[in-house]
């Protein structure tokens, strides 16, 4: 090429503009994919150094091989995404029925459920320490009604008041479910 071979290639670029686009958009099966792939082939040109062009010997064969390139890199990098997405879908989510179950809530459910959680807590703070102690005996702990009654030191039908009165409480001040 000339003196001046980064302009000079920059100049075959701007004719075969359309050509290029054409030509590559047919090659990915989308307008938009050509259209990203020669966008793709400027920004190359525009960072190339002056001795780098200075070497082209085909300018047009260059474009289309540097494009080609390119479109075999962009292919490869969404098959590497898809296969990476695949594993971690493999490791985090299951079938169940053919849907797709994720083991993890999304961030809005987190989110909710936290809110959530913390009214639970304030509401159980404002109950009594009887009825707070029996409620978690038997509903967190797994008690049973004679169990808890018994480490508790009541009778059982005071345990089961003590916890239908939490349950209630919990109805009022958080709601269902």
């Amino acid at each position: 090429m000339q003196p001046d071979a980064k302009a000079a290639l920059l100049e075959i670029y701007l004719e075969r503009r359309d050509a290029l686009v054409r030509f590559f958009a047919l090659r990915t099966g989308s307008d938009a994919q050509g259209e990203d792939v020669v966008q793709d082939i400027w920004l190359r040109l525009e960072a190339m150094a002056p001795e780098a062009a200075a070497e082209v010997r085909s300018p047009a064969a260059f474009l289309y091989r540097l494009g080609s390139n390119l479109m075999l890199d962009r292919v490869r990098s969404r098959r590497r995404g898809s296969q990476r997405d695949d594993a971690w879908a493999q490791s985090e989510v299951g079938m169940v029925g053919g849907d797709v179950v994720t083991e993890q809530p999304s961030a809005e459910d987190a989110v909710w459920a936290r809110l959530k959680l913390g009214r639970v807590i304030a509401a159980l703070e404002s109950l009594p320490a009887k009825t707070r102690e029996a409620f978690r005996l038997h509903k967190l702990e797994g008690l049973s009604h004679a169990e808890t009654a018994e480490a508790m030191g009541v009778s059982r039908s005071a345990v089961e008041k003590y916890v239908s009165a939490t349950l209630k409480h919990l109805l009022r001040e958080v709601g269902w479910p």
